[in-house]
């Protein structure tokens, strides 16, 4: 993220553009601005740029990406390998189980990671775009041929998402604890203060949030750099003292482990499956640098350093058995470097809960452009990236969450248990969309995408049902999490659904009726420019009908703008309008946005000089209406708890005016009460 932008950048910044968007353009560019690209002529161009990035540009974003994508599976090894010998199971460090767990965590890294996300998910990008509703938004559930299956998938999609926020939570709560825990192993001086201490770094690293991170951010490439390399010399220390835990890397090794194990197994793949929950992170924050960096960082850097610290962490084990099972990643260390390593596993940490809340932050845009939320206040903290942006409401929601978490589990034990669920299952759900990707939008054969998607489900679904044991101690917190913010989602949409459907219910006065009246009867007619935003292109907007029957009078040139959210990330400001003259001075406007930006109708409208259309900012009028919902069982709708949860989510949304960027002083609003 990028230090605040004030209102005074963002509106010089506005007016740049809006002095680029009235260079003269002839009747043939017209033409072609009018003509949106589809979402695959979007694609094909993001995949052409990114072929065309240069070496020093690639390893510049890889970089980058190590300080984003990677601080949340690059952090893991603080507490993975400790919670498979620890916890319900019981499991002692034999030589047969340090071999077996290590196998098990090297294919998972392989097959789940390596293979599943950065071979074939990382394909399935919108744009370039990643994540839950990036990959539900490929499918285009919307679409009026859409199937009853696109809208099953719409819901898993939905609800995959709403899994996402219960990780949110969690991450900065065991990752930061889990640091700061390390103290406990140089002395018991500090054990008192590792909550003090851990609550107040994260309350730290919510407040900065609104300040944006790009000056921190380039320093989050170098320091996660120092860390996976201090992983990898760690464990490579470790190794040279037991060089045989080499040998796990044999599948056999796993095999057998389940075989000798049995259930103890099994509840010990939900430890295991701690080394690959950063997968689903990584594949959503990709939008904020492309495939190539993203797999660059992965195989060149990361997957070696994970592998040698968890194989060094197992020697270890084997070498000295015992005590240095508390805190195998720590025992790791000499002496003399076990407080500079505290400091530096922190720093990776607060970088890793960073990411995971700017991935919130991406999510929620996604999730209201998409109609999924209700409107907030979002602020663009970078002028460079669109990924970078700061969300009030959720910032501080999350803070009081995690607080709450490490202060009710108490140890990053406890939490490792809390930790998975949601995740395990959001994977699944990935695996499943990813085939109908497969099928519907690369036209795979069934014969080639059956078989690797049952394979990646044969990985996944143990994952699950392993995990699912952890509901009774702590699972259940991002299960219900889940579950609330599903059904606020689900909340939001229906009733948008239901009052559209209200607003609409009288039959709409067809615009060509609406046009002819005004040419045949005497309607006085004022200079200046009237703006009504109207949802929907069905007929003429009621508020237009409501100010002509209220006042009896209406601006020379009207201009119906709707806007549109796109099932692509980004629309080019090229391709932000489509216009259409209707007569009488009234025109027809749509305003296209991609679910990654902020609409801002202002700057849109200053891009209607680009059609021969002048319009004197100065002068310009918008009408917005400003439903109030009465919730009531006369009317079939929702259930009633529903119908006031709509209410008041819609009481409690930004306003059209402050979410569409429009100067309030030129802003008439007509209030409708409207019964669902």
């Amino acid at each position: 993220m990028a230090s605040d932008r004030s209102d005074s950048d963002d509106e010089q910044n506005q007016h740049t553009q809006s002095s680029d968007d009235q260079k003269p353009v002839d009747k043939s560019e017209q033409e072609q601005i009018a003509q949106p690209h589809t979402p695959e002529e979007h694609a094909e161009s993001s995949e052409k740029e990114e072929r065309r990035v240069g070496p020093g540009r690639l390893a510049a974003l890889a970089l980058g990406a190590l300080g984003v994508s990677y601080g949340d599976i690059g952090t893991s090894p603080l507490y993975a390998l400790r919670e498979c010998f620890r916890g319900s199971s019981h499991l002692m460090p034999t030589s047969a189980n340090v071999l077996g767990i290590l196998s098990l965590i090297f294919w998972a890294l392989v097959l789940v990671v390596s293979t599943k996300y950065m071979l074939v998910v990382t394909r399935a990008n919108n744009n370039g775009e990643g994540g839950m509703l990036a990959l539900v938004a490929l499918l285009n559930p919307w679409r009026r041929d859409a199937g009853r299956h696109s809208r099953l998938l719409l819901k898993l999609g939905v609800f995959g998402s709403a899994l996402l926020y219960g990780s949110f939570m969690l991450t900065p709560a065991i990752s930061v604890s889990s640091a700061v825990e390390g103290l406990n192993v140089a002395t018991s001086i500090f054990r008192p203060y590792v909550i003090p201490i851990t609550i107040v770094i994260l309350i730290g690293l919510f407040a900065i949030q609104s300040r944006g991170t790009e000056a921190v951010g380039r320093f989050f490439g170098p320091v996660m750099i120092v860390w996976f390399v201090t992983l990898g010399g760690l464990g490579l220390y470790g190794i040279v003292q037991e060089p045989s835990v080499l040998g796990a890397i044999n599948p056999w090794h796993g095999v057998d482990f389940f075989v000798r194990n049995r259930g103890t197994g099994f509840v010990v793949l939900g430890a295991v499956f701690l080394v690959v929950t950063g997968g689903e992170a990584m594949y959503a924050d990709m939008g904020h640098f492309g495939r190539r960096p993203i797999q660059l960082a992965w195989f060149v850097l990361v997957l070696p350093a994970l592998l040698l610290n968890y194989y060094g962490q197992g020697a270890m084990l084997l070498h000295s058995p015992g005590e240095s099972a508390s805190q195998p990643f720590y025992h790791l260390a000499p002496d003399w470097a076990l407080y500079p390593l505290v400091v530096l596993a922190t720093c990776a940490t607060v970088i890793a809960s960073q990411a995971v809340i700017s991935g919130a932050f991406s999510l929620t845009r996604q999730a209201v452009q998409l109609g999924q939320l209700p409107p907030m206040r979002l602020f663009q903290t970078s002028s460079e990236e669109y990924g970078q942006i700061y969300v009030p409401t959720l910032n501080w929601l999350l803070m009081l969450a995690t607080i709450g978490l490490v202060l009710g589990f108490r140890s990053s034990d406890n939490l490792a248990w809390a930790y998975g669920v949601g995740i395990s299952f959001a994977m699944t759900i990935t695996t499943c969309l990813a085939f109908f990707i497969m099928r519907e939008r690369w036209r795979w054969p069934l014969w080639a995408a059956l078989p690797l998607t049952l394979g990646f489900l044969a990985i996944d679904l143990p994952f699950f049902g392993a995990n699912l044991l952890k509901i009774p101690h702590g699972g259940w917190f991002p299960v219900v999490t889940a579950i609330v913010v599903f059904t606020l989602m689900a909340t939001w949409r229906r009733g948008r659904e239901l009052l559209a459907k209200r607003l609409t219910e009288d039959d709409p006065v067809p615009l060509e009726e609406f046009i002819h009246n005004l040419a045949t009867e005497d309607t006085v007619r004022v200079s200046g420019t009237a703006i009504f935003l109207a949802s929907s292109d069905a007929g003429t907007p009621p508020m237009l009908l409501h100010h002509l029957e209220h006042n009896q009078v209406l601006h020379k040139r009207v201009l119906l703008l709707t806007v549109r959210t796109e099932d692509v990330p980004r629309i080019p400001a090229a391709d932000r309008l489509e216009i259409k003259e209707l007569g009488e001075g009234v025109y027809r406007v749509f305003a296209r946005y991609g679910f990654m930006q902020n609409p801002n109708v202002p700057v849109a409208v200053r891009l209607c000089e680009r059609f021969g259309i002048e319009i004197d900012t100065d002068r310009v009028t918008y009408y917005v209406g400003r439903a109030t919902i009465i919730p009531t069982d006369d009317v079939p709708g929702m259930m009633l708890w529903r119908e006031k949860l709509f209410a008041y989510m819609s009481r409690n949304a930004i306003q059209p005016v402050s979410y569409y960027k429009i100067p309030p002083e030129r802003v008439i609003e007509l209030g409708l009460r409207v019964e669902i």
